[in-house]
């Protein structure tokens, strides 16, 4: 008897843990109503959306995803945008979810866009700061196919100790968010991420190249840009030429906001939300 009682013990934690590991991402669920997939940015977890879900799961069912390397879920093989696409894919087929929409921060906003360039996922899209290249912006004369995994740059951050990697992580957060009491937050996702995906992750993310791409984007699409520290004016020319070929979007900008808009403007943010859905 107890040896019929381990081997059930044994093949439940063995269910457990393959179900764990069935998709390159955690996903918690809350409320009740039309499905809304809330997609964070790269290294942040579900819990950048708390304030947002908070709201909409009063009326919504939401699905808020942690992808794979970061918080604590664990890392997976390269190439690792790519995995957590085809992942979301089989999540939406899996649980039946019909159109949802797609809610995505920076990263997360890209990847909704790259899915509606392939196929028609969504009944609409929501991006917050969320640019069709990444690599464009950042790079002058930029191609995607010059963009290799294996490089000085990526050398050097694998080679970070963790009071260098810190200490460039709050660096970077002083950009990030105009809200001071957030900055130790993002901090801390960007430390805790699994280095290997901080590095290979955000090349799968600059490599990506969507401009050309999205003209075959039919979902509905609503852009909720950050206009700090670069002001309004150049950051409606950056959008307006990365989404030239996006057939029809409408686009509305943060006042006084940095990157996370969630942290800068949270009730602007709510409102824009709840008007595009």
């Amino acid at each position: 008897m107890k040896l019929k009682l381990l081997v059930a013990l044994f093949a439940l934690n063995l269910n457990l843990s393959l179900n764990a590991q069935e998709y390159p991402f955690q996903v918690e669920v809350s409320g009740k109503g039309e499905p809304i997939l809330l997609f964070p940015g790269f290294t942040c977890t579900g819990a950048v959306w708390n304030d947002v879900i908070k709201d909409l799961s009063k009326n919504y069912e939401c699905h808020v995803f942690t992808f794979a390397g970061f918080g604590d879920v664990p890392a997976i093989k390269t190439p690792w945008l790519a995995e957590i696409k085809n992942g979301v894919s089989k999540y939406i087929i899996a649980k039946k979810l019909k159109k949802p929409t797609a809610i995505g921060h920076s990263l997360g906003g890209t990847l909704a866009l790259w899915m509606a360039s392939e196929k028609e996922y969504f009944s609409k899209i929501i991006l917050i700061d969320a640019l069709a290249s990444t690599g464009a912006l950042m790079i002058p004369n930029f191609k995607s196919e010059f963009i290799t995994y294996d490089n000085p740059y990526n050398a050097q951050l694998l080679k970070m100790n963790a009071e260098e990697f810190s200490t460039m992580a709050k660096q970077m957060a002083q950009g990030m968010t105009m809200n001071t009491e957030k900055r130790q937050q993002i901090v801390e996702w960007m430390v805790q991420a699994d280095r290997n995906t901080y590095v290979n992750g955000y090349t799968d993310l600059l490599k990506l190249d969507l401009r050309e791409t999205i003209a075959a984007v039919k979902t509905p699409i609503t852009i909720l840009a950050a206009t700090q520290p670069y002001g309004e004016d150049t950051v409606k020319q950056t959008y307006q030429a990365q989404y030239k070929n996006l057939e029809d979007y409408t686009i509305k900008f943060a006042p006084d906001s940095a990157h996370f808009i969630m942290f800068d403007q949270p009730e602007w943010l709510i409102k824009e939300i709840k008007l595009a859905l």
